[in-house]
C-alpha cells in the first residue's frame, strides 16, 4: 500500500465508523492550517482529510482494504462517507468545514422558547385533596413595546445589505485543496437575511425582556413526592415569533408530624389506654380530613395494625383512594397515686396467673437455644 490509513488516523484495522471519525476531529484541529502554523501542518492536515474521506466511506474502504487503493479510479477528495458538519462547533471553524466538507449552515429563524423548571413544597394534605397555588417565576418573555419584533417600527426591519436577505455570503479561501469558493454565514446579519436600523429601546432588538411572572398552578389530588406536573406555554417565549416553551412544576412533600405516606396508603401510630386495649370500645383518629372512630375489640394487643379504608391517598386521577393503617400502641402509665397500685394489685389477685405466652413465643425460645 502507498499509503496506510489506519496508521494516518491512529486507528487500528478494525476501528469503527465512530472510532474513525473521533479520530479524523482530533488530527484536523490539531492540523488545520487556520490553528496550527508549522511547517508541514497543511500537508498533514490533507493527508488526514485523505485517510478519513476513505475511511469513512464504506465501499471505498473496503476496496482499499483488498487492494490498497481506495477505488480504481483511485482519490477522489471530498468528506467520503462521514458528515463533518458538526466540526466547527468544536473549534469555531464552521464555515471553513461547511464549505469543504458540505452543511454548517447556522439555524436561523423562530426558535422554541426554553422549558422552565420550578421545584414546589406542598403540605401533604396539599397533595392528597390538591390545591391552587400561586408561584412567581422569572422568565425570557415577549417585548410588548415592540411584539416581539426587535424594531421601534415595522418599516426599520430591512433587507440585510451584504447577503441581499440570503443569510449567506460567498467567499474564496485557500485550502490545503486550493482556492475554494464557497458560503458562509453572512455577519452583518448573522444569517438572518434581515436587519433591524431603530432597535426598540426596551429590548434592545432582541424581541424579548426579563420579567417576573406570577402563574397560577392547579395541583391535581393524589400527587406525590417527585412527580412532575406540566403547565403548557408558561416557559420562555421564543425567538422571532417561535411558540413558548413550558413550564415544569416538581413537587417536593413536606413531612408529616402524624402520617407517614406509603404510595397511596397513609400510616400512623395511635396510644391506647390499658382499659381500651382490655375491655375494648371505640376511639377517636386523625385522619388527613378530619376525626374518625376507630372500634377497639377486646384483648386488643400492642402495635396490632387496623384499616381505616378508602381514608388513604386519592389515585391520581381516579374516583378511588388508598387506605390509612392505624398501629395501636397500649400505653402504660409510669405514675400512679396509691390508691391506683392498691386497685390494680386487687385486680392482679383476682386475675390470676392467667397469662399463658402464645405458641409463637415457644417456637422463637426454641429457635434461640437449638
Amino acid at each position: 500500500m502507498a499509503k496506510d490509513y489506519y496508521d494516518i488516523l491512529g486507528v487500528s484495522k478494525n476501528a469503527t465508523r465512530e472510532e474513525i471519525k473521533k479520530a479524523y476531529k482530533q488530527l484536523a484541529k490539531k492540523f488545520h492550517p487556520d490553528i496550527n502554523k508549522e511547517s508541514g501542518a497543511s500537508d498533514k492536515f490533507k493527508e488526514v482529510n485523505e485517510a478519513a474521506s476513505v475511511l469513512g466511506d464504506p465501499k471505498k474502504r473496503e476496496h482499499y482494504d483488498q487492494f490498497g487503493s481506495a477505488d480504481p479510479r483511485g482519490f477522489q477528495g471530498g468528506s467520503g462517507g462521514f458528515d463533518f458538519s458538526d466540526m466547527g462547533a468544536e473549534f469555531d471553524l464552521g464555515d471553513l468545514f461547511g464549505g469543504i466538507f458540505g452543511g454548517g449552515r447556522r439555524r436561523t429563524g423562530p426558535r422554541r422558547g426554553a422549558d422552565l423548571r420550578y421545584d414546589i413544597e406542598l403540605e401533604l394534605e396539599e397533595a392528597v385533596n390538591g390545591a391552587e397555588k400561586y408561584i412567581v417565576i422569572p422568565r425570557m418573555e415577549k417585548c410588548s413595546a415592540c411584539d416581539g419584533k426587535g424594531a421601534k417600527n415595522a418599516s426599520d426591519i430591512v433587507t440585510c445589505d451584504s447577503c441581499g436577505g440570503r443569510g449567506r455570503v460567498q467567499q474564496v479561501k485557500r485550502t490545503p485543496f486550493g482556492s475554494m469558493a464557497f458560503e458562509s454565514t453572512c455577519g452583518a446579519c448573522r444569517g438572518e437575511g434581515k436587519q433591524i436600523k431603530n432597535p426598540c429601546d426596551v429590548c434592545d432588538g432582541s424581541g424579548r425582556v426579563r420579567q417576573n411572572r406570577k402563574i397560577k398552578v392547579d395541583i391535581p389530588a393524589g400527587v406525590d413526592d417527585g412527580m412532575s406536573l406540566r403547565v403548557s406555554g408558561e416557559g420562555e417565549a421564543g425567538e422571532k415569533g417561535g411558540p413558548t416553551g413550558d413550564l415544569y412544576v416538581v413537587m417536593n412533600l413536606k413531612p408529616h408530624k402524624i402520617f407517614e405516606r406509603k404510595r397511596t396508603d397513609l400510616h400512623m401510630e395511635m396510644p391506647i389506654s390499658f382499659i381500651a386495649a382490655t375491655i375494648g370500645g371505640s376511639i377517636s383518629v386523625p385522619t388527613i380530613n378530619g376525626k374518625a372512630k376507630l372500634k377497639i375489640p377486646s384483648g386488643t394487643q400492642s402495635n396490632t395494625l387496623f384499616k381505616m379504608k378508602g381514608n388513604g391517598v386519592p389515585f391520581l386521577n381516579q374516583d378511588f383512594s388508598g387506605d390509612q393503617f392505624v398501629k395501636v400502641v397500649v400505653f402504660t402509665p409510669s405514675k400512679l397515686t396509691k390508691k391506683q397500685k392498691e386497685k390494680l394489685n386487687a385486680f392482679g389477685k383476682e386475675m390470676g396467673d392467667k397469662i399463658k405466652p402464645t405458641k409463637s413465643f415457644f417456637d422463637k425460645l426454641k429457635e434461640t437455644f437449638s
